[in-house]
């Protein structure tokens, strides 16, 4: 037995979702009901955001991110928070860097 759910949409994106569905030979009937039995099989929603783009705040932070581990301006590994912690706080922290170069 079906029933009949209604819900708004934005009508380019319905338009878009059926002409994707279309092309992979199913309705959007189809589609929805094949996202609502993976919902209920597996209890969650998965969302990908892989096709999103990221922001400008996004590509700079990844880029200080990345000049950093290049340059070795990471911390060193730890075995416990405990000691982690206390690195982050002391004022004469060395990085990864400052560590290899005293050893070599």
């Amino acid at each position: 037995m079906s029933e009949v759910i209604n819900f708004r949409v934005d009508k380019k994106l319905k338009m878009d979702a059926q002409t994707t569905v279309k092309k992979m030979g199913i309705t959007l009937s189809d589609a929805l009901n094949l996202l609502l039995r993976k919902l209920v099989r597996e209890q969650r929603i998965d969302i990908d955001l892989r096709s999103e783009e990221p922001s400008d705040w996004l590509l700079k932070e990844l880029a200080e991110a990345d000049a950093d581990i290049k340059a070795g301006r990471v911390s060193p590994m730890f075995d416990n928070a405990e000691d982690a912690i206390k690195w982050l706080h002391d004022k004469n922290r060395k990085y990864e860097c400052e560590i290899q170069q005293k050893i070599h």
